[in-house]
């Protein structure tokens, strides 16, 4: 066992030292902010540990991206809106609609909303991208500052245009694009038994449930065509030598850095310039702090309940949060619950409200029990990793669809928020607490998860300092997207070779024909 042991460190010692070196590189990020950023930064920090130099590009308004740090210097587009009014109010719409109940009518306000809250973004980055063409000194001070690469967020576009009008490799760093999941654009992608995010379906779908597929792919396609595309359209016409589209941009994208992994997300065809870095976030739990210690240790055998709903949710609806309260106020376990709202009113002495916790270091501190989460890629990755079941309230954006992984390995349970309420709040609890197959089933993916040759943080550097030294990699990129929608699809073949055989059958038809014919004027003639 310790040769083994010894032979592992010995391999990812050679995969450190020696894997050829990329030393001050120049980096020009593109971020998103919210919960989008945290994951940025946690990669700008380890490429600043590096040796690397970091510019990052922020609006004015921001509220998690600031304007001074250690690790990176920073260009302040001024704007006068902020982004985090449209969640704000987005946010507090969606958990309305869905307390009204599952209807087709609260499906089309949700998605009304959605889509113009996504307008707006778009919108919005895109003025930004138009600010820094059109400030001459801004624009000069990219191109001198010779910049190797830009690491962007390909869930708003500006970044990619932004690349394309200094002709710059780019690293996209999530797999959320401006209409979809990367992959739709990238690789094939048969709605027969690949989910399209918002489906709420799996890679096992019946008639029905394709049929299902193929509505919420129409939809993604409308965005793509009639509200997002021409956002871009307008500004790649007017800055973009040629012009381009969002999609083509896209499929430009020298590396693709996907918050996902196959022991999390359904099998599915991929790219080459495609990698998994699922997960790159987490680490190994530290100490907690003192308080909170004691209180976690104080739970005995019990042991802990953690809650939160993210970064962007900071408190449920007051009657839920009521029910959820009491419901902890019962059980035996202590709790520790991130709630910014108002205090509820069936608090018990067993739960512990905080504006903020050490998820990460609570999910790997072995008396925490359940994780009850929204479902965000960051929590969901990091009780994979620490081990640790979900219940799982999913509010908006991916949740839903990250919790179905896990409830589909049995790993999680999902409860939506229009049917929550403290009776099936507490079955759901005490059903992840007491069933053992949930633990089980989460540790045995914690054990996939982390059973790599290499880190995902190191396969994320990696690639990054790959198209650094190479100055990008255009030959992972696939030439499929040059190509018209028919001949991708060979659908110009199809019909040839459809016209071949028409004219073949007409052939033997008409020769057969002509035999017959032949033959019936002949047996006429002897018999005249």
């Amino acid at each position: 066992m310790h040769q083994v042991c010894g032979v592992f460190v010995f391999f990812n010692l050679c995969l450190h030292f020696l894997a050829p070196s990329c030393s001050g590189g120049n980096i020009l990020v593109y971020p998103i902010d919210g919960s989008h950023w945290i994951n940025m930064k946690i990669l700008l920090e380890e490429l600043h540990a590096r040796g690397h130099n970091i510019t990052v590009i922020r609006v004015s308004t921001s509220w998690y991206i600031k304007e001074k740090s250690p690790i990176y210097s920073s260009i302040t587009v001024e704007v006068e809106e902020a982004l985090e009014d449209f969640f704000d109010v987005f946010i507090k719409e969606q958990i309305r609609v869905q307390r009204e109940g599952a209807s087709m009518l609260s499906f089309f306000k949700l998605n009304k909303d959605f889509l113009s809250m996504l307008t707006q973004a778009h919108v919005l980055w895109c003025d930004v991208t138009k600010d820094i063409f059109e400030n001459e000194d801004l624009a000069k001070q990219i191109t001198d500052s010779k910049y190797d690469v830009v690491l962007t967020d390909p869930a708003i576009g500006g970044g990619l245009v932004l690349a394309k009008y200094f002709n710059l490799p780019v690293v996209l760093n999530v797999r959320w694009i401006p209409v979809g999941e990367g992959h739709f654009v990238l690789a094939p992608s048969p709605l027969s038994y690949i989910p399209v995010p918002g489906s709420g379906l799996t890679d096992r779908m019946d008639f029905i449930q394709r049929l299902k597929n193929i509505f919420f792919n129409c939809i993604t396609k409308f965005q793509e065509l009639f509200l997002v595309g021409p956002i871009y359209d307008d500004i790649c016409s007017k800055y973009i030598e040629g012009g381009c589209s969002i999609v083509s941009l896209l499929q430009q994208a020298d590396i693709w850095l996907f918050r996902s992994d196959f022991v999390f997300d359904f099998p599915r065809p991929t790219m080459p310039n495609v990698v998994y870095i699922g997960g790159f976030q987490c680490k190994p739990a530290e100490p907690l702090p003192a308080d909170l210690e004691k209180f976690v240790q104080s739970s005995g055998e019990h042991g802990v309940i953690i809650m939160t709903l993210g970064t962007l949710v900071n408190a449920l609806p007051q009657d839920v949060a009521n029910e959820i309260a009491e419901v902890f106020s019962k059980m035996p376990q202590k709790v520790i619950w991130k709630h910014k709202g108002d205090r509820p009113s069936t608090l018990g002495n067993n739960t512990l409200i905080v504006d903020w916790m050490p998820q990460k270091d609570l999910l790997g501190h072995p008396q925490v029990k359940v994780f009850v989460a929204h479902g965000g890629t960051n929590g969901v990755q990091e009780a994979i990793y620490h081990g640790v079941p979900v219940l799982g309230i999913p509010l908006f954006f991916d949740q839903y669809d990250n919790l179905l992984r896990l409830q589909e390995r049995g790993a999680g349970k999902i409860l939506q928020l229009a049917d929550l309420n403290g009776r099936n709040f507490e079955e759901g609890l005490k059903e992840v607490l007491h069933n053992s197959s949930y633990r089980q089933n989460i540790q045995r993916l914690s054990r996939l998860h982390k059973d790599k040759p290499m880190s995902p943080m190191d396969q994320a550097i990696f690639w990054i300092e790959y198209v650094i030294r190479h100055k990008g990699a255009r030959h992972l990129i696939s030439e499929a997207y040059k190509m018209p929608w028919y001949s991708y699809h060979s659908l110009d073949v199809v019909l040839l070779l459809l016209a071949v055989g028409a004219v073949l059958l007409y052939s033997i038809y008409g020769v057969f024909r002509f035999l017959c014919c032949r033959r019936k004027i002949k047996t006429k003639t002897k018999l005249n």
